[in-house]
């Protein structure tokens, strides 16, 4: 499970799921990936929670806009075909969404999912605010995604807060907002599961050529 450093004394709760550094995805990597969802502009919010203390462990947040990315501050998520560009994970296909949502739900954690939509603009504006935000410290995934949350219309009763729960809430107010839980009783250790991934779109790609 992705394990978050906690350096704030000002917040005594032990975050698992953050662990920053900057990573810088080369232009040519991001644009070999880069994918347009056919969906409508949309914001989904995910909290991984721990399943035996309902903790929150991390946060993150995709947006689907002129092309459809994923905010992970301070995230561990790292994948040889989904570039990272200083927390913002690019070429979010179904396929890397599926994997993405599934890979966090595991026998200790589960994944609370909201989505919502919005407008062209609004999701254009979180995804510059995304790219302009990282890269997050450890420790700052909720507190990073709350801070471009709450600069959008319409998100403004978000509050700034380091708590993945206290996100989440206030997001389940948002009017329009769709929620659903995602549980699974896969192997904790997420690192496996990423390279299992990797692996398995080795052997897809080379089924392909």
């Amino acid at each position: 499970m992705l394990r978050c450093l906690m350096i704030a004394l000002a917040v005594p709760l032990a975050l698992a799921g953050c662990a920053g550094e900057s990573v810088w995805a080369t232009d040519q990597e991001i644009e070999a990936v880069r994918y347009r969802h056919d969906g409508p502009p949309r914001l989904t919010l995910f909290t991984m929670v721990n399943n035996s203390s309902g903790a929150g462990a991390h946060t993150s947040l995709m947006i689907n806009a002129d092309e459809r990315v994923i905010f992970d501050p301070a995230g561990s998520t790292k994948l040889s075909s989904v570039p990272e560009r200083n927390d913002v994970l690019f070429g979010i296909t179904p396929l890397a969404e599926e994997f993405y949502e599934h890979a966090h739900a595991r026998e200790t954690h589960h994944v609370v999912i909201q989505e919502v939509d919005v407008s062209p603009e609004v999701a254009r504006q979180a995804y510059r605010l995304a790219l302009q935000a990282g890269p997050a410290a450890p420790a700052q995934c909720a507190l990073s995604t709350s801070g471009i949350l709450r600069q959008l219309p319409g998100f403004g009763s978000i509050p700034g807060t380091w708590y993945p729960n206290t996100l989440s809430e206030a997001m389940s107010r948002i009017p329009g907002v769709r929620s659903h839980e995602l549980y699974e009783d896969d192997d904790a250790d997420l690192n496996r599961a990423l390279k299992q991934w990797d692996a398995d779109r080795y052997r897809q790609q080379a089924a392909v050529e």
